[in-house]
């Protein structure tokens, strides 16, 4: 009874609300038929659980016996997968432990690594990238389809998180009143000095990543640490200033299709014999290596926008 009478609304507003609909109040109302409807229906509930749960069916007892045996055939066939997987795993690991006994040593002549190849790479690397940095010039040039897959990684790196914590169409967070985001006069005074000195630093990293050790990836990545204290200083709000999600959208999107481009033109041009547009200029000048230079910018780009855009998603959830 009390049940029925659970959910019962009796406040003077929903009494009157029953009376503008014209319904009846609870009181004047026979509840005892819906009361015993209601037993009834919990009695029979009970019935067919005591049923399933208490009196199992009556099994025959070859079936009894066909369970069993099927039962032990798959506990012994796991066992053995066990002791199998263990047998292939230590197999595995003696016969690298073999090989690791019989390949040359660091610097050995035999190396594998000594080859025609790599003596290309050193013969005649400033010569065909134009480049005085012959790591720069393996990863853009030679290398130049590995770089541009790690490229479309990040890319798609970003994407995924936007779209794992669906967070983009998201309000902004509510900063509360008379508080500003930001504002640690110690963080901020530190980041006026540092903030222009890192992206000094990460802008000549990129720029002269055909030159000296550096390049798109490192560089980016100094830019983008540099955006990152920034923004942990004066809030997201100053940020937005000059990289808002529209600028991010732009740099992101036009510097990976610019890249994609270039890369296109150098792999075709290289692949087939046919001397490119853009000379290479002087090794050992700012203005040389042909789209070497344009490639390591907008990779550093790519790359600054990524970090950014990873440290963002996680603090507001938006760029």
């Amino acid at each position: 009874m009390s049940r029925i009478r659970s959910n019962y609304d009796s406040s003077f507003r929903a009494r009157f609300r029953r009376y503008i609909r014209g319904e009846e109040e609870l009181k004047d109302v026979d509840y005892m038929p819906l009361f015993k409807k209601q037993m009834d229906e919990e009695r029979a509930e009970d019935e067919r659980a005591t049923e399933h749960y208490l009196v199992p069916p009556i099994k025959d007892p070859m079936e009894d016996a066909r369970l069993y045996a099927e039962y032990s055939g798959i506990k012994w066939f796991r066992r053995l997968y066990q002791v199998m997987a263990v047998l292939l795993c230590v197999a595995i690991c003696a016969v690298l432990i073999y090989n690791i006994a019989f390949m040359p040593g660091f610097g050995s002549e035999e190396s594998p690594m000594n080859n025609e190849v790599s003596e290309r790479y050193l013969s005649q690397g400033e010569e065909e990238t134009g480049v005085t940095n012959i790591v720069t010039g393996l990863i853009i040039s030679y290398r130049g389809f590995d770089t541009f897959g790690e490229t479309h990684v990040l890319f798609i790196a970003t994407i995924a998180v936007m779209i794992l914590l669906k967070l983009m169409k998201q309000e902004k967070p509510v900063v509360a009143e008379g508080e500003e985001e930001g504002g640690d006069i110690i963080l901020t005074t530190i980041a006026r000095v540092l903030v222009p000195l890192i992206f000094l630093f990460g802008f000549y990293v990129l720029v002269n990543g055909h030159l000296s050790p550096g390049g798109g990836f490192s560089g980016g990545a100094v830019m983008g640490a540099g955006l990152i204290l920034y923004s942990a200083s004066f809030g997201f709000t100053s940020t937005a200033k000059f990289f808002n999600e529209k600028i991010y959208d732009i740099v992101k999107v036009g510097s990976l299709l610019l890249y994609s481009l270039l890369i296109v033109y150098n792999l075709f041009t290289g692949a087939n014999g046919i001397a490119s547009v853009i000379p290479l200029g002087k090794a050992g000048e700012i203005l040389s290596a042909g789209l070497i230079l344009p490639i390591n910018i907008l990779v550093g780009l790519e790359v600054a926008c990524t970090m950014y855009a990873f440290y963002a998603l996680f603090r507001k959830g938006a760029i």
